[in-house]
C-alpha cells in the first residue's frame, strides 16, 4: 500500500546541492486577470527562482492553470507584471517568442499531433521553431525519449500508447526545445490511477536534475516529496505559500486547513 502523502516526513529530492539564490526565473507582481466581470487572479505576488520547484494547489476554480498559462502568455493578464528571467511580459510578440523559446508547457491533455510518430512529434518543434537540422533534432528527441523511458516507442503513432506514455511523450517533446523552465498543468489529471506513477516519476527525476518547475496538481504526495514552495490558491488569491513541511503540517490559514482535510477524505 502506498504511504499516506501526509502520514509522516518523505524522503525528499530537494536536499541537492544548490547555487546561491539568484534573481528569480519568473516573478509575478501584483499580477491581475479578469474574464468579464469574473476577477480570476487577485494581486498574485509571487517569485520562482532558477532550480525551484513549486507545486501550486487548490479547489477548483481557484486561477491555478490561469496563473500558469499566464507565464508564457497563453492567458494575458490586465494589471502587474509578469517577468521570466528579467522579460516582461507584455503585447510585443518578439518578447513573448523569447519568453516560450525558454518555458516548456506540459498540459492535462496530450495534445500530440495524431497524424505524427512519437519521434515526429518531438523532432518537429526544433526543426520548425529553430531551424535544428531534421537529423539533429531527431537525435536530440531520441535521448530525450531515452530519458522518459520510452525509447522503444519512438516510431509508433499516439494512438498506440497508453496514457501515461502519451504524457511522457508529451514531457520529452516540451525538453527538446532545451527549456530552463517546465509549466505543468495538471498532467495526471486525465490519467487512469495505473498511469500517474510512471509520469510522476519522470517528473521526479526531472526535478532532481534541478529544472526550475511549477506544477499545478493535487498529487499531494510528489508535492511533499519534490517541492521547494507549496502555493494554496483559494479565490483567485495566493492565500499560503511556504514550506512543504509545515503546509502539510501546520498550514496557517484555515482555508487550507479545509482544502487538506477534504482531500484527505
Amino acid at each position: 500500500m502506498a504511504d499516506h502523502p501526509l502520514s509522516h516526513r518523505t524522503e525528499t529530492v530537494r536536499d541537492a546541492r544548490r547555487p546561491p539564490r539568484a534573481a528569480p526565473a519568473i516573478e509575478f507582481a501584483g499580477v491581475h486577470k479578469w474574464y468579464g466581470a469574473f476577477h480570476v487572479l487577485r494581486d498574485i505576488r509571487l517569485a520562482v527562482h532558477p532550480g525551484e520547484r513549486v507545486v501550486v494547489c487548490g479547489p477548483s476554480g481557484s486561477g491555478k492553470s490561469t496563473l500558469i498559462r499566464c507565464v508564457n502568455r497563453l492567458e494575458e493578464h490586465q494589471k502587474g507584471a509578469i517577468r521570466v528571467h528579467g522579460v516582461e511580459l507584455s503585447a510585443s510578440s518578439r518578447e513573448i517568442d523569447r519568453v516560450r523559446r525558454e518555458v516548456g508547457m506540459v498540459f492535462q491533455q496530450f495534445n500530440l499531433f495524431p497524424h505524427l510518430t512519437v519521434l515526429q512529434n518531438c523532432a518537429l518543434a526544433p526543426v520548425w521553431a529553430e531551424g535544428v537540422k531534421r537529423r539533429e533534432a531527431e537525435d536530440r528527441a531520441h535521448a530525450l525519449l531515452a530519458k522518459v523511458k520510452i525509447a522503444d516507442q519512438a516510431h509508433k503513432y499516439p494512438s498506440e500508447l497508453s496514457g501515461g506514455q502519451q504524457q511522457r511523450v508529451a514531457i520529452a517533446r516540451a525538453l527538446c526545445m532545451n527549456p530552463k523552465i517546465m509549466l505543468f498543468d495538471e498532467p495526471t489529471s486525465a490519467l487512469d490511477p495505473e498511469m500517474v506513477k510512471e509520469v510522476l516519476d519522470t517528473m521526479t527525476a526531472l526535478a532532481s536534475e534541478g529544472m526550475t518547475m511549477i506544477v499545478v496538481t493535487h498529487e499531494m504526495g510528489f508535492a511533499r516529496r519534490v517541492a521547494d514552495k507549496v502555493v494554496f490558491m483559494d479565490n483567485g488569491e495566493v492565500v499560503e505559500a511556504g514550506d512543504p513541511e509545515e503546509f502539510f503540517t501546520a498550514p496557517r490559514h484555515e482555508r487550507a486547513r479545509q482544502f487538506l482535510s477534504r482531500l484527505l477524505h
